[in-house]
């Protein structure tokens, strides 16, 4: 098997990822309706309001991490896994009925946003995690890997198959699909074989959330990737909300085209994570490269003159941003001891998500203050400057030189002098 699938030769892992796909493709769907409805049949394209709806799916995870991930950590991951399944397959079953009965209101979706916030914060650290009861520690980087590339598949078909939907039948048909695609991963969690699965340690006993806040403080290689997932979460990944504004208000296009943006930008994320699972390693330079070129795509999306440079922006950013997450998601679970896993993977998803509380509004309001292509500038931005304290921080404390070879094959090289007290964060 090609080096890229390794993972899938183990059965349980690709009984698992295929039903993973067929959800992944609803849940793109849903989140493409959610959106539709909110900015065209509930609010006259409201960007603040489409910001609270995407603020209160993530706030659960900043505000319920430390205890998501002690419940990750004690009780079984498959358990956990069907129970969360079950009530995101129900909210959205309840938004799509409610759309398509005519009885849906905008606080309808702010509750329901709510309600899936919470179920996801328990659900993503679960799945994170129970990969690597699945694969052994050598694969581990491939299955994360392939993990983002199912995301990104569903990614890049679940818009464009929402947008036809939405404008052929309705925007509540599309989210009552998505409420049906959750059954997949369902079924295919109840066709593992128990037998093959290695589960981690489970912890027992109080203060188990206190105790990964210690791990974590006592891990600067650890802090130093979850500082920048945090600035690329909180001010770069805003594109459920800038996409949609630049399609409607900058382009003037409709329900279609809007979709078949998000299937664009997916392309360049699946290319990212084929690419990512080819890699036995994750390291350090991959992770500072990529959030250089995903300042340079984004900054080429806000300036785009035409719908097409922009989709091609898109791609750009697509490729770049999944490269620094999968990078960052297996340098972390890498390194973290397995009983840990659950509670550090639930601080990085809260770092990573739980910021979009706070920058899903502010992005909102920049939208409707000063205009569609600024949501996306400033991440672009602060993405930037954060790169660049990053590299002075590492140079001054942590003995690593971050270079640039223009000769021959332009490289970014990041090393550290021989010392033994260097951290994990230089390598």
């Amino acid at each position: 098997m090609s080096p890229t699938f390794a993972s899938l030769s183990i059965r349980n892992y690709r009984i698992y990822a295929l039903g993973a796909i067929v959800s992944n493709v609803g849940t793109w769907m849903g989140r493409v309706a959610q959106d539709w409805v909110v900015l065209t049949e509930l609010t006259d394209h409201s960007a603040s309001a489409l910001g609270i709806v995407t603020g209160l799916q993530f706030l659960p995870m900043l505000l319920l991490a430390p205890w998501t991930g002690a419940v990750v950590d004690r009780f079984p991951k498959r358990a956990l896994l069907l129970l969360t399944q079950a009530v995101l397959g129900l909210t959205a079953l309840v938004g799509g009925l409610l759309v398509v009965t005519g009885a849906a209101q905008l606080w309808h979706f702010y509750l329901l946003a709510l309600m899936t916030g919470v179920a996801t914060a328990f659900d993503n650290p679960a799945r994170q995690t129970f990969v690597s009861e699945m694969v052994p520690r050598e694969r581990l980087s491939n299955a994360v890997a392939l993990n983002s590339a199912s995301f990104n598949l569903g990614r890049l078909i679940g818009p464009a198959v929402a947008g036809l939907v939405i404008a052929g039948i309705g925007s509540g048909q599309a989210l009552l699909v998505n409420s049906l695609s959750f059954v997949t991963v369902i079924v295919a969690l109840l066709a593992l074989r128990a037998s093959e699965l290695t589960p981690a340690p489970r912890v027992t006993g109080r203060g188990s959330a206190r105790e990964g806040l210690r791990y974590v403080r006592g891990r600067p290689d650890i802090i130093l990737v979850m500082v920048l997932i945090f600035v690329l979460g909180t001010f770069g990944m805003n594109f459920q909300i800038t996409i949609a504004l630049m399609a409607t208000q900058v382009f003037g296009r409709g329900a279609e085209d809007y979709g078949l943006l998000g299937s664009i930008m997916a392309v360049g994320s699946l290319s990212a994570a084929l690419l990512a699972a080819r890699r036995s390693e994750p390291r350090l330079r991959v992770l500072l490269l990529s959030l250089v070129g995903f300042t340079f795509a984004a900054a080429g999306a806000a300036l785009a003159p035409t719908y097409a440079s922009f989709a091609v922006a898109l791609a750009a950013c697509g490729l770049t941003a999944l490269t620094a997450m999968t990078t960052a998601n297996a340098m972390v679970q890498m390194r973290t001891d397995p009983m840990m896993r659950g509670r550090v993977m639930a601080l990085y998803m809260a770092i990573f998500f739980g910021g979009t509380p706070l920058g899903a509004p502010i992005i909102g309001w920049v939208g409707d203050v000063l205009g569609p292509r600024w949501t996306i500038g400033i991440g672009a931005a602060a993405v930037g400057i954060t790169l660049v304290g990053v590299s002075i921080w590492l140079g001054r404390h942590e003995n690593v030189e971050v270079t640039y070879s223009s000769q021959r094959r332009p490289r970014v090289r990041v090393s550290s002098a021989p010392t033994h007290d260097v951290p994990q964060a230089a390598r």
